[in-house]
């Protein structure tokens, strides 16, 4: 059939939702039939008509709310044929657009912005059109659209939007948002995305924070910033978004909060950072001792890793600083037998002992950490331990339990261990155990990484202490003490570090809306401070825009319950808890089992099997070293430590094959869970029906009768979308071409066919 037109979707800078949401696509002019956007996922398929996106640029400038956007995206036309296309832009909802720019390769095309009425009607023909309700998105926001122009076969082009917006203010933090996710929909990964977004404030900024997205920030100093983000090959998942604060004082703290529909409590993430301080400020004072295992496991590269480790942290220590050098094999050998003064002449004659460091003999954890802990004293400067090693305790003490209660007892000072379990013969429980003891973290260093990059990183992060032994309290405009606490399962749960150029981000959940204050105290050097914030916790349905902190609370609480499974043993109510968590949210684990399976018909798996299938899964839970153990323990705590939704969604990614009959963590293959994710909603396919996780229970037989049948795109459906929140939507255009959607909407369940 002879190729007249072509399609292609672009992807343009517009707030969306409450914030206005936009991107711009390209439609084909007088196409004769019907086609449907491409999907890469569950399987590509080729279009009609074929493109290729090569290059994604967006580069934004924020000036005081003022946001200065230039987009430029480039993609070749593969078709044999000129395409004639019509350039439409849905524009921002409830935003200001101040100016707008469209040009394609250098020339500026001019078009004509259409109200929101018209508007509606030409995105709805073009669902009918083209058939996918991805375009059920834009519903209700108003349209810039171009004249026809010609794209010759085989050609790239390079086409450039440019716009000037005002950008929302809530309380005191701006809110930025880039609709990515619809770059799922093209027939092929993003070859290149970038995304740079400098700030300028008249106020120092304090919390810059992407719950989307990992981003480089660069602080060139207090009211100046940029955040960068780049991929390549990808097909992006989420929406890119930026959330920043400027306020006056020493520390910044910013509540995001979302109370869901139908839920008696509400989700929230607390930022905080201290204040851009200048390289030759002064630092509150710390205490660092560094243990390293000198076992004969550790010979060859990985000593020579542990040396230069060591050589990073005495390089890095500050003038006064407290710190000493602990190596262990059968016996435990220290630098000095005491906490020294950091000084020139101690670094020269610390690196001396560190190039004196062989390897051999056993591994005596027992007796290195309680010395360790021994030489800390009460009132040390924010004392750390970072405690290294690469294998089983073999000698003295080899109980888990007997050596984390001998360290408990030596730990007189609250120092914060953290190890480093380097390699798969790790007993990597015990690890955990005392991280979790000390209130410090455990990392684990895969056998091809570097041990010195692995420590470096870290101890960059420690070096500059601000607030130690912080903790939050929240307090609620007419609480009573019989409400019970208003906020709960926070995490993390214990007091914290604040570090100069680091950003804690807690999560946690609450129980009323309104107005507030977070109260933080802590210790600056040896002085107690606090610092108050004004709150407002969002009452259900006000801040659709914040509910990935649903999801990011989530996989936090999942990494918890993991943990303590792992740590007390098993626990009927924490593997229902675990089981629900991941069926509701979407989070793919090693040992979760789903309602919904793509191998079964429409009847879901009863609850007694998936408790049963997930119990017999966290069996391997009893691996305390090997790579199974390994992978389990690293896949929990980053669980824990997940600071937005790419990183929660690489965790479940690289953890969801599942764990087999040896209690080895499986790779490869993907567990039949049927389960994905689209624009943040969570689908189960059970045969060639998806269901929303808000419908995951629903027996097709014995419910029938409760349940709305209705076809896809009939005037019925289009009266249905127009009624639904944009959340709602975004089940609507989760459904794929061949598959019938069960979905709760407004109450009802629906079968859309």
């Amino acid at each position: 059939m002879k190729r007249r037109s072509f399609l292609f979707a672009f992807l343009f800078l517009v707030q969306w939702a409450s914030l206005a949401a936009g991107q711009g696509f390209i439609v084909p002019h007088d196409h004769p039939r019907p086609f449907h956007l491409p999907r890469p996922w569950p399987r590509p398929v080729e279009p009609d008509i074929t493109y290729h996106v090569q290059n994604l640029d967006v580069d934004v400038s924020i000036r005081d709310q003022v946001a200065q956007t230039r987009v430029t995206q480039t993609f070749v036309n593969k078709c044999s044929q000129t395409i004639q296309a019509v350039f439409v832009f849905p524009l921002p909802r409830d935003s200001a657009i101040e100016s707008m720019t469209f040009l394609v390769d250098g020339q500026e095309i001019a078009g004509k912005i259409l109200p929101a009425d018209e508007a509606k009607r030409i995105y709805e023909s073009y669902v009918r059109k083209f058939q996918d309700p991805a375009l059920l998105q834009w519903l209700g926001h108003g349209m810039f659209q171009t004249s026809v122009f010609p794209i010759p076969p085989g050609a790239t082009r390079q086409v450039v939007i440019s716009y000037s917006q005002l950008l929302k203010r809530s309380d005191q933090s701006v809110d930025f948002l880039f609709p990515l996710a619809t770059a799922r929909y093209t027939s092929k990964p993003l070859e290149k995305l970038s995304v740079r977004v400098a700030i300028e404030s008249k106020e120092d900024l304090k919390n810059i924070y992407s719950p989307s997205h990992v981003v480089q920030i660069q602080r060139d100093d207090a009211r100046h910033a940029v955040a960068r983000y780049e991929g390549k090959e990808i097909i992006p998942n989420d929406d890119f978004r930026l959330i920043y604060d400027s306020v006056a004082g020493e520390v910044g703290a910013n509540l995001i909060s979302y109370w869901p529909h139908g839920e008696d409590q509400g989700y929230f993430v607390l930022l905080a950072s201290p204040q851009f301080a200048a390289a030759n400020e002064t630092t509150i004072k710390k205490t660092v001792l560094f243990v390293v295992d000198r076992s004969g496991s550790m010979s060859g590269e990985k000593i020579d890793q542990a040396r230069e480790a060591a050589k990073f942290v005495i390089n890095n220590m500050r003038a006064d600083d407290l710190f000493n050098v602990i190596v262990y094999d059968d016996h435990v050998e220290s630098y000095r037998p005491e906490l020294q003064r950091f000084s020139d002449d101690a670094r020269s004659t610390a690196l001396g002992f560190v190039n004196g460091i062989n390897a051999g003999g056993g591994t005596n954890i027992d007796t290195a950490l309680q010395t360790a802990l021994g030489q800390m004293h009460a009132g040390s400067d924010t004392p750390y331990i970072v405690f290294l090693t690469d294998g089983l305790p073999t000698v003295g003490e080899t109980n888990e339990m007997k050596i984390v209660e001998n360290s408990k007892l030596q730990n007189k000072s609250g120092a914060r261990v953290i190890c480093f379990g380097v390699g798969y013969d790790v007993n990597s429980r015990l690890l955990d155990r005392i991280a979790r003891t000390h209130h410090g973290l455990s990392e684990y260093v895969r056998p091809n990484q570097n041990i010195e990059e692995s420590v470096a990183r870290l101890f960059r992060k420690i070096t500059s202490p601000v607030l130690t032994d912080a903790k939050f309290e929240y307090r609620f405009q007419h609480m009573n003490v019989a409400d019970g606490e208003p906020v709960n399962r926070v995490y993390p749960a214990d007091s914290v570090d604040l570090f100069r150029g680091e950003q804690l981000v807690l999560v946690g959940r609450y129980r009323k809306s309104g107005p507030g204050k977070i109260v933080l105290r802590g210790k600056v050097g040896d002085q107690e401070r606090q610092f108050e914030f004004d709150a407002n916790f969002a009452a259900a349905g006000e801040t659709p825009q914040n509910r990935f902190s649903e999801k990011l609370w989530a996989a936090r609480r999942i990494g918890e319950i993991i943990d303590l499974l792992d740590l007390n043993g098993t626990n009927r109510e924490l593997v229902e808890e675990l089981t629900r968590l991941s069926q509701k949210h979407g989070i793919l684990t090693p040992y979760t089992a789903y309602l919904a399976d793509e191998n079964q018909g429409p009847i879901p798996m009863s609850r007694g099997a998936q408790f049963d299938a997930t119990s017999s899964n966290l069996q391997g839970l009893s691996q305390s070293g090997g790579q199974s153990g390994f992978g389990q323990r690293m896949a929990k705590n980053e669980f824990k430590l997940s600071r937005n939704l790419e990183e929660a969604n690489e965790v479940q990614s690289k953890y969801s094959a599942g764990v087999d009959s040896e209690g080895e963590l499986a790779s490869g293959n993907r567990r039949s869970s049927g389960l994905r994710n689209e624009q943040g909603q969570s689908l189960y396919k059970r045969g060639n029906m998806v269901f929303a996780s808000n419908a995951a229970d629903v027996d097709i037989e014995k419910q029938k009768s409760e349940i709305v049948e209705l076809k896809r795109f009939s005037d019925e459906y289009f009266q249905l979308a127009a009624s639904n929140s944009a959340t709602e939507n975004d089940l609507l255009a989760a459904q794929q071409d061949d598959e019938e959607l069960v979905v709760r909407l407004q109450g009802r369940i629906y079968r859309i066919k």
